[in-house]
């Protein structure tokens, strides 16, 4: 019987990608970097800045790729206010208050981010434990950051379910051995599916979304 859903942030609760491609590209334009939405879905959706950086500046300096992502985020903040949750997103949270689902945030977004994204969109109360892949042992799409979520929720695999965009995200969470929703944001459906996820919906208020949350209880504990 499902006992918890476990969110990622960006790209899913809320569509950050525009934002965040658009300052990725003015900025590494600055280098004479030129990336192009397929490369930024397929090579930076999902990652830790660092290792970004690492692949597309490799000649930067440990001090320098700190001062590059410090500065990105810094930018990404300045247009974040604007961003609102996905469609149907506050009607599940109030769903899953209601039928006393625990909530866990999973997120490789940098704490500054994460914590500035949870305040902008009212969110700072609505889960029960936010895992941050930085401070975590290894981020996403190593399955570390959702087996430490299962754990602080003292639920098991079988009992949650993920919601997630990024193929980083979604190896994460199969790694972790829960079922995952794709939500089709920064991916096509086709591409979600490829991934490994049971279903891919356009937001929170799709209906085989809502057909499956219903019928998880019904179901009998095993």
């Amino acid at each position: 019987m499902l006992a918890a859903i476990l969110f990622d942030l960006d790209g899913t609760i809320v569509n950050t990608d525009p934002i965040h491609y658009q300052v990725w590209r003015e900025m590494l334009l600055e280098y004479r970097v030129e990336i192009n939405e397929k490369i930024y879905k397929s090579n930076f959706s999902g990652r830790l800045n660092p290792e970004i950086i690492q692949d597309v500046l490799p000649l930067l300096s440990a001090e320098e790729t700190l001062k590059f992502a410090a500065e990105k985020e810094a930018r990404f903040r300045q247009q974040a206010p604007l961003l609102k949750p996905i469609d149907g997103f506050s009607q599940l949270l109030a769903w899953s208050k209601k039928h006393h689902l625990k909530r866990a945030l999973v997120t490789n977004a940098p704490k500054l981010n994460a914590h500035f994204m949870l305040e902008t969109l009212e969110l700072k109360d609505a889960f029960d434990t936010i895992i941050l892949a930085e401070e975590e042992a290894a981020a996403k799409p190593d399955p570390t950051p959702y087996k430490v979520a299962l754990e602080r929720l003292g639920v098991s695999a079988e009992q949650a379910i993920v919601i997630e965009d990024s193929p980083s995200g979604i190896r994460s969470a199969k790694g972790a051995l829960i079922r995952t929703i794709g939500m089709a944001s920064t991916q096509t459906p086709e591409t979600l599916r490829e991934l490994g996820v049971f279903m891919a919906i356009s937001d929170f208020a799709d209906s085989q979304l809502w057909t499956f949350l219903d019928s998880q209880l019904t179901q009998k504990p095993q």
